[in-house]
């Protein structure tokens, strides 16, 4: 354990480390005023390079700054915001008392010293910052797998489809939290497209679970089963065998699952709960609406599904509900705005006239997952 005692009294100073070193503690450091302990702690720099200190025994009154000013400047650098500091000090003054601890002083011991009162706060001092860096180690160990997770979880998603006959592309942007969007396509024949859109209860990584384990089933009910209603039936059985009495919750998704035939220019989908998405055909827009309640939420459903043709081209933008929670006001007139916009422009604009409309907005923190697809035949 590394200890820096603090002290402009060179007798005391001899006191502590004496006290200290019989104790077991042998990593002791000296400094006589909060200059020199800034010099030895790089307090001032912003470089790398710093003193290892597990704990800080500071005299309350020292010339030129004091152990309050000094305590609040310590504390403030990253680095050593977790670090205990204990007043060693004469003063009785219990308001000066409070306001060593307002400054985030861990405790205080009074002169003359007493050893074993000494011996005793810095133990509990100690305890309790090895319990703050056993946590800030697993935080650690916690954020470098939900990382990794996000990056399978961006690795699974479709890659865009720009062939003779059609465009499918996305644009994802996750909030801070794993993802509960998912998107997925798959060509089920030579003119057959099957291509779905959903967004799972939730966030976190209980959702993204849940969410990785229907997008492992995804392509073989999508190809296996190909017909939107008996495919949401499917993916409706998946999610009922995650399903337990004893759980209050019960995980389920919204989504549109859309078979799109460039041969018959049809589309067949299924609307399970989800925002209806912007069909445009000509000069005709169109929503999907035709489906059924979200899927998961019970064990057996009734399904509607819908059914459009086209002549000659159409184009379809598809979006989670993140996207609209983050408009605000006037919800509807923007994102038709927005969807308008996606529908006049080629692929490869979309990304930078989402990202443009979004930072436009001036919020906060996304609350929520980002996601939209979108097709274009040809």
């Amino acid at each position: 354990m590394s200890i820096i005692i603090v002290d402009d009294n060179a007798t005391n100073q001899i006191i502590i480390k004496a006290i200290l070193n019989k104790a077991g503690y042998k990593d002791l450091k000296v400094a006589s005023s909060a200059m020199e302990l800034y010099a030895l702690m790089d307090i001032d720099t912003e470089t790398e390079a710093k003193t290892n200190v597990d704990l800080i025994l500071m005299d309350m009154m020292m010339p030129e700054i004091d152990g309050l000013e000094a305590c609040k400047r310590v504390l403030q650098v990253e680095r050593y915001k977790d670090v205990p500091i204990i007043f060693v000090t004469a003063l009785g003054d219990s308001n000066k008392m409070a306001e060593a601890l307002d400054a985030g002083a861990s405790d205080y011991v009074m002169k003359p010293i007493n050893k074993m009162e000494l011996l005793a706060r810095i133990r509990s001092a100690l305890r309790l910052k090895k319990e703050i860096d056993w946590h800030k180690e697993r935080d650690k160990q916690v954020n470098f797998k939900l990382e990794l997770a996000k990056k399978v979880q961006r690795n699974v998603l479709s890659q865009p489809i720009n062939d003779e006959k059609v465009g499918i592309s996305a644009i994802y942007q996750p909030s801070t939290e794993l993802a509960g969007d998912f998107y997925a396509w798959y060509r089920i024949d030579e003119n057959r497209y099957g291509v779905i859109l959903l967004d799972m209860m939730g966030h976190g990584i209980a959702s993204s679970l849940v969410c990785m384990y229907i997008s492992s089933v995804l392509k073989d009910t999508i190809t296996r089963i190909t017909e939107p209603d008996l495919v949401m039936h499917e993916l409706n059985r998946y999610m009922n065998q995650l399903y337990k009495k004893e759980e209050l919750l019960n995980y389920y998704f919204t989504a549109i699952y859309l078979v799109l035939d460039t041969a018959k220019r049809t589309i067949d989908y299924v609307n399970a709960g989800h925002p209806p998405g912007k069909l445009l055909i000509g000069d005709q827009e169109m929503l999907l609406t035709e489906g059924c309640c979200a899927i998961g939420l019970f064990p057996s459903i009734d399904i509607q599904k819908g059914s459009l043709a086209y002549k000659d081209q159409m184009k379809l933008v598809l979006y989670t509900d993140g996207l609209s929670e983050s408009l605000g006001d006037n919800e509807e007139a923007k994102l038709d705005k927005l969807v308008n916009q996606l529908i006049e422009t080629e692929a490869d604009e979309h990304a930078a006239i989402v990202s443009d409309f979004i930072a436009e907005l001036d919020n906060e923190t996304q609350k929520d997952d980002i996601c939209l697809v979108m097709i274009a035949t040809k």
